[in-house]
């Protein structure tokens, strides 16, 4: 951990408390793509509406942050909570999109 260089004394149970800390205030996300290893991105906050999505390749492993969103792609997105919302009588807050499948590089591979 990069920590330990700055802070050689501190363990690794205060930096994971620190983390669940922190995802609790609302200031960060955890996300788990299914490999084994957490990973955690800064927000936005709450108030703000974030479109922020990966795409995660299920051979190499690479993620991919998606934020460039098009307005008809923004639009969708809009549709379909507000529709959940009002189907399942919930109020969306946030949320997160994750894509599985093959990246350029492994996709060119497998042809």
């Amino acid at each position: 951990l990069k920590v330990h260089n700055i802070y050689p004394a501190i363990g690794l149970t205060t930096v994971y408390r620190t983390l669940d800390l922190l995802i609790n205030m609302g200031l960060i996300f955890k996300f788990d793509f299914g490999d084994g290893r957490a990973r955690y991105e800064l927000t936005r906050g709450t108030k703000e509406p974030s479109h922020h999505h990966h795409l995660i390749c299920t051979k190499c492993g690479r993620i991919i942050d998606y934020t460039d969103f098009v307005d008809e792609e923004l639009e969708l997105l809009k549709k379909t909570e507000k529709e959940l919302s009002r189907k399942c009588n919930f109020e969306i807050k946030n949320h997160t999109i994750q894509f599985y499948g093959l990246c350029d590089k492994c996709s060119d591979k497998e042809k």
